[in-house]
């Protein structure tokens, strides 16, 4: 079977994990050409990953009649124009988070991609990794009976601290629920199911960010987007979830994830990496048990999504991180903003059904 070729349209700092597991680790995929605003950045792509071409403009890459599928990997704001123009040249698209900056371009893109016969989907494919798969088996088959609720926190104190350009993440389309909350939130659909009605509070505690990492150290962002973001989610199927994402608290190591059930509690590993642990408390035991994780990929496995993608287009199989999942997701994040602003519940749109469990391949990189 012939590898499906891709196409880069960005290649910051996301793209290094990227290029390294296209190139050494998934083997339906190959780089068939990178395209970046800073050529140089392209350039040593092509040059440490031995990339056949390097385009001057994105534009070029959709007119590209080897390329298959486009790599979106620029910032969230910039998420929109590219996807859509890719879909307008005919071309599948797989995006980074968030599918969109907001629910109204992710519309736009899903009416598109729909009209023309296109795959459309995206990061975080981190649900498909060991750790949530394993999550997943466990409530499928019972081990802490039916799911009654859940609790998801992430708790930081932003990126300006370490991040090389940290700016766009207090900008339209950034936040830590925009940035982070597609983990959290893909995790907890892929275990929970599809979401009826949310409610949220948001606020920004600070109004200004100083810059302390370099090279950009001193300068003054200025914060466009809410930076504490507290949600409840009603899921369809009855159990009720709470997520909280924050720039603005001092806090050491992950917060917890935990899924609660009427015969035990599931203790989740953080949903932005691919393994675990897993751990497990059911009462007659007494003590919470570490669970051994049943499924390949526990590694930084970031391009399982697109390897997931590329191999629903070479079988005509469903794929898993599609858009009616970033969709919802998608939805989901907005809409805490505008329970928050109108200071009530409001009911989803979008329906969503879990995608198929991974199948555990005998080779490391070809999937099912």
């Amino acid at each position: 079977m012939k590898t499906v070729k891709i196409a880069f349209i960005g290649v910051g700092a996301i793209s290094g994990i990227y290029l390294e597991n296209i190139t050494k680790t998934f083997q339906e995929i190959e780089i068939i050409g990178v395209c970046d605003l800073i050529r140089e950045r392209a350039e040593k792509a092509v040059e440490k990953y031995s990339i056949p071409k390097l385009y001057e403009t994105m534009y070029d890459a959709f007119a590209d009649e080897e390329v298959d599928i486009i790599l979106n990997l620029t910032r969230p704001y910039e998420h929109f124009d590219v996807t859509k123009a890719a879909l307008e040249a005919g071309k599948h698209v797989y995006s980074e988070k968030p599918l969109a900056a907001t629910l109204e371009e992710g519309k736009i893109l899903v009416e598109l991609a729909n009209e023309k016969g296109l795959m459309l989907g995206g990061a975080p494919d981190t649900f498909m990794g060991a750790g949530i798969q394993t999550c997943r088996k466990l409530i499928d088959d019972g081990y802490i009976g039916t799911p009654v609720g859940a609790a998801a926190f992430m708790i930081c104190h932003g990126h300006e601290s370490w991040h090389p350009d940290p700016e766009f993440y207090y900008k339209h389309g950034g936040g830590p629920m925009m940035d982070m909350g597609p983990y959290y939130i893909t995790a907890l659909v892929n275990l929970l199911g599809g979401v009826s009605a949310v409610t949220g509070v948001t606020k920004t505690s600070f109004d200004q960010r100083i810059i302390t990492s370099q090279p950009k150290c001193g300068q003054i962002i200025d914060v466009d987007v809410p930076t504490y973001v507290t949600g409840i989610m009603q899921f369809e199927s009855g159990a009720v979830g709470t997520i909280f994402t924050t720039f603005d608290v001092h806090y050491n190591g992950q917060a917890r994830f935990e899924i609660y059930g009427s015969k035990g509690t599931l203790f989740v590993p953080d949903p932005n990496t691919f393994g675990g642990p897993v751990r497990l408390l059911r009462p007659e035991q007494g003590e919470v048990m570490e669970v051994p994780l049943t499924f390949d990929y526990k590694e930084n496995s970031r391009a399982l999504g697109l390897a997931d993608m590329a191999k629903a287009l070479q079988t005509g199989r469903p794929f898993r991180p599609s858009y009616t999942q970033t969709y919802h997701v998608l939805e989901i994040m907005e809409t805490f903003q505008k329970s928050s602003d109108a200071g009530k519940t409001i009911q989803l749109e979008s329906k969503y059904q879990r995608p198929a469990p991974m199948l555990n391949n005998p080779i490391h990189g070809i999937l099912d």
